[in-house]
């Protein structure tokens, strides 16, 4: 017998370190080759360590979030023959799923970082928990469940660790369960269960982001009110039109557009700017990322040259970029390089809100829910949808009255949804 050692693979793009965010095998395990033994996390993207061989587990390197080195020894696995006791490169085929890590670690929960993948089928919709016990699940998931008038608790999470995700919502709807077959006392029992999570992987990584966009960049916000009416009309009669052909429209891509059109007047918005060596850089591209609330956190997929796509064409990205954030297999690549951000919050929108700057870019632009309100025009009261746009800019780079300029345009191009496509 010989020891086969697995050493922390080189992922690319000059990176020194990673974070061990999960492992799928504990000491002992038998496992056999492409089986992935751990995650781990860049700074953009989730990467899947398989194994090169078949044997048992005799020793692991790290534990989840623990920052490695690359190179350092990973894990170690007990082999038929010499095995590679000196070094191991790194697993030839690197798998990269660029979502976050699957499950945020629960202290209480001293099986689930160890559990091998694949995970245990869910063996149904319906589970009996404690009153006082809380199931893993996103903030979505949390809001779509109370929507639905469904207690999480009854609910079995097919995700690892046992993570309630949107299926599982439908799966317990589909079989018919209902929420009154729990004991209404339930819902008042006396509860003093804590809960400890560890901040790691994709978590740690937004929330380092979010520290250091608020410490290193002058955040102002400036809110604008927009009539929303006559575009929604435009929006409702090419869903009519078109739909069925090209696809639904959401505000979003119209949205995109508007941005476009206006960075031709505004382009100190559409730029990136370097702390560091003082320098700022305006590109002609217009690279979108829009913001997507996913499972696992928020992540911003990037819509590529949004200059020079149509509206369909921007709208398909969107949605295509959107899935493959929530699914977890958005690329490294879909992940960076934006220009300026779009962030809405959906039906969830509020009033106004304060996002935070996306670093390096300078701008970003925050949509809020539409509502139907009475508004006088030309005299009259009539009922109008109004939004907000409620957007932050890098006070360092965006001077106030630039950025209410900006703001203004934009609300111009969608009062009169014509002139985003007047050239």
């Amino acid at each position: 017998m010989g020891t086969h050692v697995i050493k922390m693979p080189d992922i690319g793009e000059g990176i020194a370190e990673v974070e061990l965010s999960q492992w799928h095998v504990k000491v002992g395990d038998l496992v056999v080759e492409d089986q992935v033994l751990a995650d781990v996390m860049t700074d953009k993207a989730m990467v899947d360590i398989p194994s090169p061989v078949h044997g048992k587990v005799i020793a692991l390197g790290g534990q989840p979030g623990e920052v490695m080195a690359v190179g350092s020894v990973l894990i170690s696995i007990e082999v038929e023959g010499a095995g590679n006791l000196k070094e191991s490169a790194a697993p030839a085929a690197v798998k990269e799923a660029p979502a976050a890590p699957k499950v945020e670690t629960v202290v209480e929960s001293k099986s689930a970082a160890a559990a091998p993948r694949p995970a245990a089928v869910c063996q149904g919709p319906m589970v009996a928990r404690e009153a006082d016990e809380r199931p893993l699940a996103s903030p979505a998931v949390r809001k779509h469940a109370l929507d639905l008038g469904i207690q999480l608790r009854l609910v079995r999470g097919s995700g690892p660790a046992g993570r309630v995700l949107h299926d599982d919502l439908e799966a317990y709807l589909a079989q018919g369960q209902s929420n009154a077959s729990a004991p209404v006392a339930a819902a008042y029992a006396q509860r003093n269960d804590e809960e400890q999570i560890q901040v790691i992987g994709m978590r740690r990584k937004i929330a380092q982001r979010m520290q250091d966009a608020t410490q290193r960049a002058a955040h102002f916000s400036y809110v604008e009110e927009i009539d929303v009416t006559a575009i929604e009309e435009l929006r409702a009669h090419l869903n009519e039109k078109h739909g069925a052909s090209r696809g639904k429209l959401t505000l979003l891509p119209f949205l995109v557009r508007a941005l476009v059109v206006a960075l031709r007047d505004f382009p100190q918005m559409n730029a990136r700017y370097d702390d560091e060596d003082q320098v700022i850089t305006r590109l002609g591209a217009v690279h979108v990322g829009v913001a997507t609330q996913s499972d696992v956190g928020l992540m911003v997929p990037v819509v590529r040259h949004a200059e020079a796509r149509s509206l369909w064409d921007n709208a398909a990205e969107i949605s295509r970029l959107a899935n493959a954030a929530r699914n977890g297999k958005a690329s490294r690549d879909e992940l960076s390089g934006s220009t300026i951000t779009l962030t809405s919050l959906g039906a969830l929108g509020g009033i106004v809100s304060t996002p935070v700057l996306n670093l390096p870019e300078v701008a970003i632009v925050g949509v809020n829910k539409i509502v139907e309100r009475p508004m006088v025009v030309k005299g009259q009261v009539v009922i109008r949808k109004m939004m907000n746009l409620s957007s932050s800019f890098d006070h360092r780079v965006v001077d106030g009255m630039d950025a209410a300029l900006f703001i203004q345009a934009i609300r111009g191009l969608i009062e009169q949804p014509a002139t985003l496509f007047v050239e």
